[in-house]
């Protein structure tokens, strides 16, 4: 494996830049010659019009032409997959350097304010945790990617995804081949879609196809009849007067015939044709997708299932989307004028509608095992990315007794390295709570989200920001970004009691919670806080759950001397030098002993 990712990443895209720049150059040839291609069959044509030279010495330059120019779309082709990949690579320098905020894609829309914990630890948005972590290139990744994110799987099937990610972790050239390949996947197959229609029942019945082929040739056969009936009254053909008689009303027939059965099936074949362009548009993304990962073995067993797990009787799916393909790219001509004035002789529409509903009997109900294993496949490929990326962090432990929550030199992987502050953290065992104090900015808030962050990243078999995390299997339930809602006419302080609500109705569940609360009932004043507080820590702690509160409320402090050693009091520290603040952002045991508010009002001008 690279031991560089940098340096890796800049050798890449300096080699894909020169061969940006090496078609480049080539573009403009090619280009050159088409002008002089073109330039050299003028010449010829107004020679041969003045009698110098023969007209056909114009097709050798035509020709070459025609040839330049296919020459030239493959080159154009080329240069925008080169482009792609270039992207690839500066999007992955933009990861390492910390400028990669805002230019990926945010998840916004998997952002629920009812999620226990989406919203307090950013895992959604602009400059979010799965920003930094996508690279899906369809929306069944990124589908994926997130539903991992919000839900914890079991041990077992972390370890699994872990061996997936270390095995896919050195692999930079496919993980850029599929970025290359689906890149404009996100805007083109609606993967819900296409799995809802492909397990539908069809709507033609499988026998009629033979009726519509009876039809075709009587409508291709009246056709002939038209044209022979034209040609004969023309003179071009000699017929009996009753034979072109006979062959007009056979046109007529086969036309009336073939009108009534389109008015009566054409709703039907409407329907096939909208409900696959809807769900199948722009499938051939996904196909070339599927095309490349088929060419893959892997060793690891998650990675060897979801392999397998494309391969069926017949044909791959790679092919079998790629003809679906084709038959969609097929209806998009139905609207060409001549296929309209066509449609009542040869049945393109309802043909093609046949082949779409055939195909979707042979292949409809696996379309979406296809696109799982796709979605899962690329969600491995984003862990893996940010595993290549961060080679100093570790994939998590997993201890089969809890609650337990052991973090040594645990940071949050939203800040940079050169800028973070690490800690350790401990919970589980005698110990189920600790009591974080501090002063305004000194980091409490910090503190949660990075243990929260890290866990979801440990429990979806991602690597963490720590330098060793130790868990058991835990329900993350956060009250740190609780707002209120004018339009639901919730305060702040009643969102906030909702959500420990949800918490404690979290820790009631099958698995212990892991609860990050900040700022305990801050909404309240000092009396009810410290009579509240004790109380919800106590059923928290009595329901099996661990976890941080952070207060300002030196009172609430106290609450350790009655939980008799199933709590304790942690803090952060600042101190004040000519005029200014300053925090170190390392936890330290015990109570916090003085407050900044004032120092902080006076630093912005306040006079207090």
């Amino acid at each position: 494996m690279h031991s560089d990712p940098r340096s890796l990443y800049l050798q890449r895209l300096s080699e894909r830049q020169a061969e940006i720049a090496r078609r480049e150059r080539r573009h403009r040839a090619l280009g050159n010659w088409r002008l002089a291609a073109v330039a050299s069959a003028l010449v010829i044509v107004g020679l041969a019009l003045a009698d110098v030279l023969p007209v056909l010495w114009a097709a050798p330059p035509g020709a070459a032409f025609v040839l330049l120019v296919v020459a030239h779309e493959r080159l154009l082709r080329e240069m925008e997959r080169r482009r792609r990949a270039a992207r690839f690579f500066e999007r992955g320098l933009a990861r390492l350097d910390g400028a990669w905020a805002g230019g990926g894609e945010g998840g916004a829309r998997y952002l629920d304010p009812a999620h226990p914990y989406a919203r307090d630890l950013d895992l959604f948005g602009k400059g979010s945790l799965f920003e930094l972590l996508c690279t899906a290139r369809t929306h069944i990744g990124e589908d994926t990617l997130a539903r991992w994110l919000l839900a914890p799987a079991p041990p077992d099937a972390v370890r699994a995804r872990q061996e997936a990610v270390e095995e896919l972790r050195p692999r930079v050239d496919l993980r850029e081949e599929l970025a290359i390949l689906a890149e404009e996947a996100r805007a083109g197959v609606d993967p819900a879609s296409l799995a809802a229609w492909g397990e539908a029942p069809p709507l033609l019945a499988a026998g009629g196809r033979a009726g519509v082929w009876a039809l075709t040739v009587a409508g291709l056969a009246g056709a002939a009849a038209f044209l022979v009936s034209n040609a004969a009254s023309l003179g071009l053909v000699h017929l009996p007067e009753a034979a072109i008689v006979g062959l007009r009303d056979f046109f007529f027939v086969a036309l009336v015939g073939n009108a009534f059965f389109l008015y009566r099936f054409h709703k039907r074949v409407g329907a096939v044709v909208q409900a696959v362009e809807e769900a199948a548009h722009e499938l051939k993304l996904i196909s070339e997708t599927l095309v490349r990962l088929e060419r893959e073995t892997f060793q690891s067993p998650l990675l060897a299932a979801l392999r397998a797990s494309l391969d069926a009787e017949g044909d791959p799916p790679s092919k079998r989307l790629a003809r679906l393909a084709r038959l969609t790219d097929s209806l998009d001509s139905r609207d060409h004028v001549l296929v309209r004035m066509a449609e009542p002789f040869v049945f393109w529409s309802t043909h093609l509608a046949f082949a779409v509903e055939n195909w979707r009997r042979a292949s409809g109900k696996v379309v979406r095992r296809w696109l799982t294993s796709l979605g899962e496949l690329e969600a491995l490929c984003s862990l893996a990315s940010h595993a290549f990326e961060h080679p100093a962090d570790p994939f998590p432990e997993f201890v089969e007794s809890g609650p337990w929550l052991e973090a040594e030199g645990v940071a949050h992987p939203l800040i940079a390295e050169d800028r973070v502050v690490r800690n350790d953290v401990r919970l589980g065992g005698e110990l189920r709570v600790l009591i974080v104090s501090g002063s305004n900015m000194s980091g409490k808030s910090t503190l949660l989200r990075t243990l929260g962050v890290n866990v979801v990243l440990a429990q979806a078999g991602a690597p963490v920001r720590a330098r060793r995390l130790r868990l058991s299997p835990l329900a993350v339930g956060a009250s740190i970004h609780v707002t209120d809602s004018l339009q639901g006419g919730i305060s702040r302080f009643y969102a906030e009691i909702l959500r420990l609500r949800q918490i404690l109705d979290l820790a009631s569940g099958p698995l212990p919670a892991l609860f990050l609360v900040d700022e305990f009932l801050h909404g309240t004043n000092s009396h009810d806080r410290r009579i509240g507080a004790e109380a919800l820590v106590r059923g928290l702690v009595e329901r099996g759950a661990v976890g941080l509160i952070t207060t300002h409320d030196l009172a609430l402090a106290e609450i350790v001397e009655t939980l008799k050693g199933r709590a304790a009091n942690v803090h952060f520290e600042d101190r004040i030098g000519e005029g200014r603040i300053c925090f170190d952002y390392v936890l330290q045991p015990g109570v916090v002993r003085h407050s900044n508010a004032i120092e902080l009002m006076r630093s912005v001008g306040l006079e207090i």
